[in-house]
């Protein structure tokens, strides 16, 4: 009989799933070392955010086939120990959801009629109606920043409550928007005309302080705030300094850029503000939401069936993933690429397996180039599992083919994308150690490693062009790794790709379009 270990609480609904198929050991608080010495005799592990499993841990999990996070995130898992050693990870993506929709619109309605402040002036004594007349919500403008799960389930609560939907999403479709009753439109639009604004993204370099002093400036007076996501998406300082000077109207937040909340100049604020400790999944139902996802896809596993919401490689033998995993990397970094070149929101992605590549299982490399394609935006809420699906409720069309002609290389993928930013297409390919090389930007041969920071040029194959883009780059303290020109004719049309150390400051990229022979211009930032 299969045995399971529970190192972290969990509720008793999990356990009970799992005794359906195994012998159930409940150990927790247990160390690194404790855990260590155990693992070896258990087929899976169950944990919540308690327990470290670490490379050693899975390591010596001889007899793991599975390890289940009752909840979100699994950054106290590595992930690519475990893949390597063909143990599924799998955690509960939708086990909160329901709970944080409800605590966000829990949040604004709190905040609009100053319920906080309210029962404790009346827990203190007092009746005073005057100091807490509110606002309704009904007929008013709610700006939702990431129309994802959570995102669009506060869309259909805030829809039932009569209020307009305005979204600002540039990975979803306008059709995909349009089913759940909102109006797709670019970011300062939404701060301009939104009464609420709700945030469910998450925290990136790009969404970093993306509500500052320049976002607040731009909102009505009267335009309240609610952050129910990740903390560190609004610059705190200013949204004090904001709700101080009555730029803005109030705000509710569950989260913040350190936790937990220390001194800080929300604390001095009034009923202008409602904060809560993080509490979004914090409700019996997620809890036993997360318990029993976790458990039944663990119960499902060792019976033999597949996991539904596995974040590394599902359901590969690990003679295939070894022989597939250097494409599967290749996939992934295309996707990535086009997507930024093609301006985020595509609407269709076409894949092309060529040479060897196309006479092997190909599903996996489609995902893994799904991956890529929505990585930019979704970061760690996108996995090898729900690539497929997110992409499909986000109304991209996908097409596979397959030309098993070998040219240049043995194996190579093409991937072409339509976006905002017109029809961008990247074939890339492996060395025979295993480096991946961008072979073709948009039709121009190059040969390339991805970098982190890349800037491609569309511009005249004439004289002075690379030079005044270097001076250029210069003057700004951006040091080039490494440059490679593509072309098909000689003073026709050429591509240039630049890898960069530094990422291109704010402003550069439009100077560089101003110049004469530059038709086109892109910056790309990919995984470190």
């Amino acid at each position: 009989m299969s045995k399971v270990l529970v190192s972290d609480p969990i509720d008793q609904v999990g356990i009970d799933i799992l005794s359906q198929v195994a012998q159930v050991d409940v150990k927790t608080n247990l160390t690194n070392e404790q855990l260590v010495q155990i693992i070896p005799e258990y087929d899976a592990l169950m944990i919540r955010s308690g327990t470290r499993v670490t490379k050693e841990v899975i390591d010596a999990g001889t007899q793991l086939k599975i390890i289940g996070r009752a909840g979100v995130g699994v950054d106290n898992v590595d992930v690519p120990s475990a893949t390597r050693r063909g143990i599924l990870v799998v955690n509960s993506p939708e086990g909160n959801t329901v709970a944080a929709a409800e605590h966000a619109v829990a949040m604004m309605l709190s905040m609009s009629r100053y319920i906080p402040d309210a029962n404790q002036s009346v827990k203190s004594g007092q009746w005073d109606r005057k100091s807490f007349t509110g606002v309704e919500v009904y007929k008013k403008t709610l700006g939702i920043v990431g129309l994802g799960k959570i995102g669009a389930h506060v869309a259909t609560i805030a829809r039932a409550m009569g209020m307009r939907l305005l979204a600002y999403d540039p990975f979803l479709s306008n059709e995909r928007a349009e089913q759940l009753g909102c109006q797709l439109v670019e970011l300062d639009f939404l701060f301009r005309e939104s009464d609420y604004i709700t945030l469910h993204l998450p925290k990136t370099a790009e969404t970093l302080h993306l509500l500052n002093a320049d976002a607040f400036a731009k909102m009505k007076p009267t335009a309240r705030i609610i952050n129910c996501a990740r903390g560190g998406i609004i610059d705190e300082d200013a949204l004090a300094e904001a709700l101080k000077s009555g730029k803005i109207a109030g705000a509710a937040l569950d989260v913040y850029e350190t936790e937990p909340l220390g001194e800080s100049n929300l604390r001095s604020l009034g009923k202008e503000i409602v904060l809560t400790p993080h509490l979004g999944a914090s409700t019996e139902e997620a809890q036993v939401n997360v318990a029993i996802d976790v458990a039944e896809q663990i119960r499902d596993v060792l019976l033999g069936l597949p996991a539904r919401s596995a974040v590394n490689i599902p359901g590969l033998r690990p003679d295939l993933l070894e022989k597939l995993r250097p494409y599967l990397q290749l996939a992934e970094t295309l996707g990535n690429l086009v997507s930024q070149l093609a301006g985020g929101r595509v609407e269709s992605l076409n894949i092309r397996l060529q040479g060897e590549l196309a006479t092997n299982e190909s599903q996996p490399v489609v995902v893994a180039a799904l991956k890529g394609l929505l990585s930019h935006a979704l970061q760690e809420r996108v996995n090898y599992v729900n690539a497929s699906i997110e992409a499909k409720e986000r109304g991209i069309r996908v097409v596979e083919t397959r030309d098993a002609t070998v040219r240049d290389y043995t194996g190579s993928l093409r991937l072409s994308a339509k976006g905002p930013l017109g029809d961008h297409s990247v074939t890339g390919a492996l060395l025979g150690d295993g480096e991946i090389r961008v072979t073709n930007i948009n039709d121009f041969p190059i040969n390339v490693p991805p970098s982190r920071f890349m800037l491609f040029t569309l511009h005249r194959d004439m004289p002075g062009i690379i030079g005044k883009i270097g001076s250029m780059l210069g003057s700004y303290n951006v040091n080039i790794a490494s440059m490679q020109v593509g072309r098909k004719i000689v003073r026709g049309d050429a591509v240039m790709v630049l890898s960069l150390d530094d990422p291109l400051p704010e402003g550069i990229l439009a100077e560089i379009t101003k110049m004469p022979g530059i038709r086109d211009a892109y910056t790309v930032t990919l995984s470190a």
